[in-house]
């Protein structure tokens, strides 16, 4: 019991240090349980959203399974009896092999197809009489079906069977309700049925809105109640069951993440056990490859959070450290007193242990609970530092949850315990000593630990440019190689070490600047240099962490814009407009579908094409510019001199309206586009042609160039320049064509006036790109071209584009996980700098007041603590954008891996935005402003007597 007051006394005498350490350990379980509340959340609610498209673009509703197979067996033996049950029983246990509930199911079975006639016909009709049909059965025939007429059907037991039919069969058996008809078998039995049709039926689409029966889908026979059919075919063997269905409504809105492996295990038993079942199988499942998709996705996401979290956890990690060893500084005369009287070192790490676990405990029971409103302000997140009203994500804790945290905070405990550890070594004369000793040099400078960590992080991102460029030069896709996650970890590392190394040298700097103009120091910056210069391991602490936080926030906010832009850029070019449409041509190719390979040409005759009047197009509500595009892949080049070429992709254009609507990010050309267009825009023979064109067959500007594509004869164009980019235009290697060198083959590109080719190529279909204006729908823009009876063969909107990758997964974990390390950066950069400071002049009260005393005014002793704050924050500051700069520049480009390789294109280019910087140097400034205030009024507070007092003590 005496240990334990001893423990309360003890926290309450350095509640603030403690308050400020627990808030640490709580924010850190609250990180480390919002990583996979959030990765599961995110990625359950886009795993649900795309089994909702299935619906919409199949037509189907997501959770359809559908199961059709034929009976091999022309005779109903024991044998085939036994396997139709046990395919039945098989199908029952299909939602549990899936783990989902159904919603609905039913079954049917299809007899063979038999003569129908009327019991009253004469043989002369008998032979005229067509018609034929089956018996077949339905699950809950009697709530599925809506009649129309007559009575649903009983089961007889007098030899006569009573059903239902749909209008057209009834129909074609020219006979009415209630008259009694036979139906005969075909086979050698001859096998004879009567049969009574007592109810017209109809699809009831009220019936069952998940899985409708559609009695149009087969019209022809007769359904009979479901036990009788059992008694008397599936048991009875009167007549062969030619096919059976089944089919499932699967709720899958329960199908969850974990269940994915689950689901495709199922859906391949189900496969597999129809290949070698009963007969010609069929199995239709839609979400198959929905779901499939999503195995290994899970944990792909979850490593990259942790890689995202892995700056912002190792800062905490730091701030943690750092308030553990302001708390344990204060107290090491304290415990190196308990040492000189005889304490052990193990006694004294139990009483630091229990109040670390007093510490974790309550930081165990509130973190989960703001990781939640962590996830769900992730949740939120649109952009960087970017929030939309959205659903809220459906979050919940659980087992693994709770794991994670304490796992957490028993780490976590076991850093804060490190610095107590070493306080126990020390007896109060060797505490004594390193108090007169402040200028040694740290632990981390002795051990080189800062040209370590800055080795490593260079050498890690060396091999990953050296993989990058191999897999440029091979054209293939960055998930060819294995991602390392440690490769997201270099940039905090890289920023702990470049601050440490940049430190190293900072004293030495400071002293130069004492020397310099030690003549000239006013009082206050020569006592501030003079500290800091032989105080230097002091400051040490608060300057990396400072550094830590500035530079991890940078690297967040340029890592989130730099992955936006690219991603949005990537669409955009790759579109080449807000909308691009292709309109239907007439043509004389009498019904013939011309394909990509030979377009234009049906056998040995070209196609005609008849353009549709462009001006359709133009003038729609909503659109600012339009151009026609033509586009050629399969067309062939060659130089008229040297007669080397090869094929190209030929691009039409009218210059001024491609100006004015193509999409064209700067900095890709040597010069605006528009300045291209306008070098060509004068002669109707001008082109540009693409930089491998330019450097396999040597052409320049000036030399001719011949161009046709098949069935067409030649035509000389002149070219005008040497383009390295063009809207939608790909100028990467793919796939594993090569060229006779054996190098990947390089795309190319010609690119001329659209009214040259028509009139000295051919006139062939175009694409006719949109600019929108400001709040215009590719909806609306299609209504209208409805209206003015335009058909559209193929729309590519951008804008939903740029929607749907908002969306993803691993987009919205990037831009809200870098979000939320940039505000704990300048969180915890705020608190951890309040906290050092006041610690610091609370331990230097006496120094003030002895100051004071001696005369020295209050203004000046400000004067004092502003410079100490500018040569140690301010300086720290500077390096920690400096560093953020720096390690934007190398390690941003990490995320490169986030994207195709091949289809990269404009290039992943670094962005950085002036708002960003206006928001950290807002908050750096706002946070030394109120800790300067706060720290002035607690020096105004001091009084002279009561420092004195306490130096005499």
């Amino acid at each position: 019991m005496g240990l334990w007051t001893m423990i309360a006394r003890k926290m309450a005498r350095n509640k603030w240090l403690q308050l400020n350490l627990w808030f640490g350990l709580t924010i850190c379980v609250a990180l480390f349980c919002s990583m996979p509340l959030y990765s599961n959340a995110i990625s359950q609610r886009t795993f649900v959203r795309e089994l909702q498209e299935v619906q919409s673009q199949k037509s189907v509703y997501p959770g359809m399974v559908e199961i059709s197979t034929t009976v091999s067996s022309h005779v109903m033996d024991e044998a085939t009896k036994q396997k139709i049950a046990d395919a039945e029983a098989f199908v029952k246990t299909i939602p549990q092999q899936m783990g989902i509930e159904a919603r609905s199911f039913y079954e049917q079975k299809f007899t063979q197809k038999m003569r129908i006639y009327g019991v009253t016909a004469t043989d002369e009709e008998k032979r005229w009489q067509n018609t034929t049909g089956g018996f077949k059965s339905l699950t809950n025939m009697n709530k599925r079906v809506r009649l129309i007429d007559g009575r649903m059907p009983s089961d007889r037991q007098d030899g006569i069977i009573e059903a239902l039919v749909t209008q057209p069969f009834l129909f074609d058996l020219k006979r009415g309700l209630g008259d009694e008809l036979v139906v005969e078998s075909m086979s050698d039995k001859g096998q004879r049925f009567r049969v009574i049709p007592v109810g017209i039926m109809e699809t009831d689409p009220m019936a069952d809105p998940y899985l409708p029966f559609l009695t149009d889908e087969v019209v022809d026979g007769f359904m009979i109640p479901e036990q009788q059919f059992d008694r008397e075919f599936s048991q009875g063997g009167k007549a062969t069951i030619m096919n059976i269905e089944w089919r499932y409504a699967m709720n899958f809105e329960q199908l969850t993440l974990e269940a994915v492996d689950r689901f495709v295990a199922a859906d391949h038993a189900v496969r597999r056990y129809f290949q070698t079942g009963i007969g010609v199988a069929e199995v239709n499942i839609p979400v198959t490859d929905t779901v499939a998709s999503y195995q290994g996705k899970q944990q792909k996401l979850e490593i990259m959070m942790l890689s995202l979290y892995a700056p912002v956890m190792l800062m905490l990690a730091f701030y943690l450290y750092m308030a553990a060893n302001l708390i344990i500084e204060r107290q090491k005369t304290e415990i190196s007193v308990l040492r000189s009287r005889g304490a052990s070192r193990s006694q004294i790490m139990l009483v630091y242990t229990l109040e670390g676990l007093l510490l974790g405990a309550s930081a165990l029971a509130l973190g989960p609970l703001i990781g939640i409103m962590i996830t769900k302000l992730l949740g939120a997140s649109s952009g960087f530092l970017s929030f939309v009203q959205r659903s809220a994500l459906e979050v919940s804790l659980g087992s693994g949850a709770y794991r994670i945290a304490a796992s957490a905070v028993g780490a976590a405990i076991l850093l804060i315990l490190i610095p107590a550890m070493l306080a126990t070594r020390a007896t109060i004369v060797d505490h004594k000593r390193q108090m007169a000793r402040m200028t040694r040099m740290s632990i981390w400078h002795k051990t080189g630990l800062d040209i370590i960590f800055v080795g490593f992080a260079i050498y890690l991102l060396y091999t990953f440019n050296k993989q990058q460029e191999d897999l440029k030069k091979l054209a293939l896709d960055s998930s060819s190689f294995q991602i390392d996650p440690m490769l997201f970890l270099m940039p905090a590392v890289f920023a702990l070490g470049a601050g440490l190394l940049i430190l190293r040298v900072y004293p030495w700097l400071v002293r130069l600047i004492y020397w310099a103009g030690r003549r000239w120091w006013s009082p206050a910056l020569y006592h501030s240099l003079v500290v800091i210069s032989r105080s230097s391991g002091q400051y040490l602490t608060i300057k990396v962490f400072l550094i830590m936080t500035v530079a991890t926030g940078l690297f967040s906010a340029n890592a989130a814009r730099t992955i936006n832009d690219n991603m949005e850029s990537k669409i955009r070019y790759a579109s080449g407009a807000d909308v691009v449409l292709m309109t239907e041509w007439n043509n004389d190719s009498e019904g013939v579908v011309a394909q990509q390979s030979g377009a234009g040409m049906v056998g040995s005759k070209r196609i005609q094409y008849a353009e549709p009047p462009y001006q359709l197009v133009q003038g729609l509500a909503g659109v600012e510019s339009t151009a026609r595009v033509f586009r050629r892949d399969d067309a062939i080049f060659f130089e008229r001199k040297g007669g080397k070429g090869g094929d190209t992709t030929v691009i039409g254009i009218d210059t001024k309206e491609f100006g004015q609507t193509a999409w064209m990010k700067n900095g890709l050309l040597h010069s605006h586009i528009n300045n291209y267009l306008n070098l060509i825009a004068s002669n109707p023979q001008a082109v540009l042609v693409s930089r491998s064109i330019a450097d396999e067959i040597g052409v320049k500007s000036g030399d001719a160039i011949r161009l046709f594509w098949n069935g067409l004869p030649q035509a000389q164009f002149i070219v005008y320049g040497i383009i390295d980019y063009w809207p939608s235009w790909n100028p990467l290697p793919s796939g594993f064509a090569t060229d006779n060198n054996g190098k990947p083959k390089m795309p190319h590109l010609i690119v001329g006036h659209l009214s040259t080719i028509q009139k000295r190529l051919a006139t062939e279909p175009y694409e006719v790109w949109m600019k929108l204006k400001d709040g215009t729908t590719s909806e609306q823009i299609y209504s209208q071209l409805e209206e003015r009876g335009v058909p559209v063969k193929r729309l590519n909107d951008t804008e939903q584009k740029l929607v749907q990758s908002m969306n993803d997964p691993f987009r919205l974990a990037i831009n809200g996980v870098m979000t939320l390390g940039f505000v704990i950066s300048m969180l915890i950069c705020f608190l951890g700098f309040l906290l050092f400071w006041v610690l610091t002049l609370s331990g230097r009260t006496l120094q003030y007041g002895v100051l004071r005393a001696m005369g020295i005014p209050f203004v000046q002793i400000i004067g004092m603590l502003v410079s100490e704050q500018v040569l140690t924050s301010g300086a720290a500051i500077i390096i920690g954008v400096i560093i953020g700069n720096l390690t934007s520049d190398l390690y941003v480009p990490l995320f490169q891996m986030s994207f195709s390789t091949a289809t990269q294109v404009p290039p992943f280019q670094i962005v950085r935005t002036t708002g960003d910087y206006l928001h950290l140097y807002g908050i750096i400034g706002f946070m030394m402003l109120i800790g300067l205030f706060i720290l002035v009024s607690r020096l105004s507070r001091i009084r002279i007597a009561q420092a004195l007092k306490l130096g005499e003590e």
